[in-house]
């Protein structure tokens, strides 16, 4: 079972840049081009946050239409750029999400091969950082006892760790202790997968391994230093692949998305 993961996109209308430099746009474009080109193509997409960067309708209307071209399903998150109900409508035939009438939230359960994967919405609407409150983590709970012993993938936005970049801790998610004693109690767990950070980032979480997958378009700047203010950097645009192996569990691979190129080794 092979699943692709991107996040981060940050879609904005058609011919616009965001932050007046930034064609994310062209990012996702040459993203979609990579992914088609892969041999085997994945089984699957998740999609873990900030789809579009201001989550208006006509965003996620474009968003549509730059994916198109990917022939695999795609299940998707909102990010804190998001806005819940517009993703919901504009995903409402590709992915399981949850109607309005099951709560707020954007949680769902992807049955589609060994490995089972779980979409956990962190988003609090109007803020940057996110939250796990009591009631998503009891969602989550009953979840993982529904099936204690198959391996499972957890995806969700904010990462669930310190990252010791000062101002991406600054909006990071509340309720990360709850979660990791959480996780803790399930081994089944085989890795958690987030976004929101745009930098790949690895960490333990409750005993098991947490990771962040870089974006689509551009990076955070990385620096320890809690006086230097927030900044990206044009490093390269990059995605990830998830490889469940029988023997060795579940393998995670960070692809760039421009190719170089290559040669034999003979």
């Amino acid at each position: 079972m092979l699943i692709a993961q991107i996040t981060d996109l940050h879609v904005v209308e058609p011919g616009a840049r965001l932050l007046g430099e930034i064609d994310t746009n062209a990012c996702l474009a040459r993203c979609v081009a990579r992914l088609q080109g892969l041999q085997p193509q994945p089984d699957l997409m998740l999609i873990t946050g900030d789809l579009v960067n201001d989550g208006t309708p006509a965003q996620y209307t474009h968003l549509r239409a730059l994916l198109a071209p990917l022939a695999m399903p795609l299940y998707v998150l909102p990010g804190n750029h998001d806005s819940r109900a517009p993703l919901r409508n504009a995903f409402s035939d590709h992915t399981r999400l949850p109607t309005g009438e099951d709560g707020p939230f954007l949680h769902h359960v992807v049955e589609a091969g060994p490995l089972r994967v779980i979409m956990l919405d962190t988003v609090v609407a109007g803020e940057t950082g996110g939250r796990l409150c009591p009631e998503r983590l009891a969602w989550l709970d009953a979840r993982l006892s529904e099936a204690p012993h198959r391996p499972t993938l957890i995806a969700m936005h904010h990462p669930p760790f310190v990252t010791g970049i000062p101002f991406m801790d600054r909006i990071g998610l509340d309720g990360a202790e709850d979660f990791a004693a959480l996780i803790a109690r399930f081994p089944n767990v085989e890795r958690i997968t987030c976004g929101h950070v745009h930098r790949p980032v690895q960490a333990r979480v409750g005993g098991t391994v947490a990771g962040i997958c870089p974006s689509t378009a551009h990076q955070i700047y990385l620096t320890f230093d809690n006086g230097q203010p927030d900044a990206w950097v044009g490093e390269p645009p990059a995605f990830q692949l998830h490889l469940w192996h029988e023997a060795a569990g579940l393998l995670t691979h960070t692809v760039m998305v421009e190719e170089r190129p290559a040669g034999r080794l003979d």
